[in-house]
């Protein structure tokens, strides 16, 4: 693939446009989120970026627009949906979803369901410093729970998503965290002290606000008894995870554990078993077909000089600290809903955020979790980022519908907001 670029050009985010105009704007006009299909709105962009670029045949824009669809970072999300779909599937068709959700209703009561999901996401997230590995293990036990309770699904969702980006923005092994702390030349330690203040007030503020909504929850009066058999293919998941396993791998024993259990428990028999992860891995075609899509768009804009053009125009009127900090969030802002990656976002626009903040005395520790956090807010609320996608794909709803409800995401960008305008933490400011 060509790594050279166009000339900042801000034609070049028009594929963008034409994504959010066809697909969400489309959807809220016509009040139903599934009215455009999500890979019919990429296809129209994807066909619109390839029309556009310049200097190039209509062989080789293909062949660099398929360079972006099998980048490394796009490959590595589908093999983890691949596994996440058969994992699922399969642990769902021996039970062990059921299992868990049992276990989660005897041992929490009504009013901190919600919020006892809540806890259980950031305490994962910052454990293992991945939101994917994070809903991956929490969204089916979350959708069981909805389903038992009556609470909205995109609701239940929503909260998993919120709180596996807590870990991401914090977590001291989070790729984004690591990415903020390297560009800026800061120790983990510091940004995260500097990170945590700035967020800390929304996580609190949610947990309360999760207690108080639980109150109206009610729990079927006859919780079916817990079959511990099939509660460990979850238990193994979720301490491969905090153990810090790769995600794939942690999958992997997942879908190996819920086959034997499967077989010697007989809730299914080796084909039966074969049977569960074939279903779970053709129904993540859709996801797979999206993140292809997504991925070649996005370098095409990245080619066509889009990103360049969002760097150009966003530092040319810097003149002061405050402006500095608020263009390195307009930047990191505006580079993930090009890449829907934080970490790329993060690494792309860590350079420029250094020189900016070395010019106007803007303090390291706030700049890296300036970086951090705003990506993570824009990755939490756009419905073709990975998390959203494989939430949306585990539970079988729009990714649309879980936005509504992403207050995690939309507080720490309002708190982050609020930290440069308002000059806090005022040590670091």
């Amino acid at each position: 693939m060509k790594q050279y670029t166009q000339q900042p050009s801000l034609l070049a985010l028009s594929p963008l446009f034409i994504f959010l105009g066809v697909y969400l704007v489309t959807s809220l006009i016509a009040d139903d989120f599934y009215k455009v299909p999500i890979t019919v709105a990429f296809v129209i962009s994807s066909i619109a970026a390839i029309a556009m670029t310049r200097h190039l045949g209509l062989s080789e824009r293909i062949a660099h627009f398929s360079g972006g669809a099998s980048d490394k970072n796009i490959l590595l999300m589908i093999w983890i949906f691949i596994l996440a779909g058969a994992f699922a599937q399969s642990a769902k068709a021996m039970g062990a979803i059921d299992a868990t959700v049992n276990l989660t209703l005897h041992i929490l009561p009504d009013n901190l369901l919600l919020a006892g999901i809540f806890i259980a996401a950031c305490f994962i997230s910052l454990s293992v410093g991945t939101s994917v590995g994070t809903i991956v293990a929490l969204t089916p036990v979350a959708v069981g729970i909805a389903d038992k309770t009556g609470v909205e699904l995109a609701y239940m969702v929503a909260i998993v998503v919120g709180g596996a980006f807590f870990g991401d923005n914090l977590s001291f092994i989070s790729d984004t965290t690591i990415a903020a702390t390297k560009t800026q030349g800061c120790e983990m330690r510091d940004k995260f002290k500097v990170n945590s203040l700035i967020v800390m007030p929304a996580a609190i503020l949610l947990l309360f606000y999760y207690v108080f909504a639980g109150m109206h929850i009610h729990t079927p009066t006859q919780i079916e008894a817990v079959e511990w058999i099939k509660v460990i293919p979850y238990l193994i998941v979720l301490a491969t995870a905090l153990a810090g396993i790769n995600v794939m791998l942690v999958l992997f024993l997942g879908i190996l554990t819920s086959g034997l259990i499967g077989i010697l428990s007989s809730g299914f028999d080796l084909f039966g078993w074969f049977g569960a992860m074939g279903a779970g891995i053709t129904g993540m075609g859709e996801l797979i077909i999206i993140t292809l899509l997504a991925g070649g768009m996005l370098e095409m804009i990245r080619y066509n000089g889009g990103i360049d053009y969002i760097i150009v125009k966003l530092t040319r009127h810097v003149n002061s600290k405050r402006a500095g900090e608020l263009s390195i969030a307009g930047l990191v802002c505006l580079a993930n809903l090009c890449t829907a990656n934080n970490t790329i976002a993060v690494i792309t626009i860590g350079p420029i955020a250094k020189n900016i903040a070395d010019r106007f005395g803007i303090d390291c520790r706030k700049s890296a979790s300036i970086l951090d956090t705003f990506s993570c807010f824009i990755q939490g609320i756009i419905p073709y980022g990975a998390q959203m996608l494989i939430a949306a794909g585990l539970a079988s709803i729009s990714p649309l519908s879980i936005i509504q409800y992403l207050y995690y995401p939309m507080l720490i960008g309002i708190c982050a907001l609020s930290a440069i305008v308002f000059r806090y933490p005022r040590r670091y400011s």
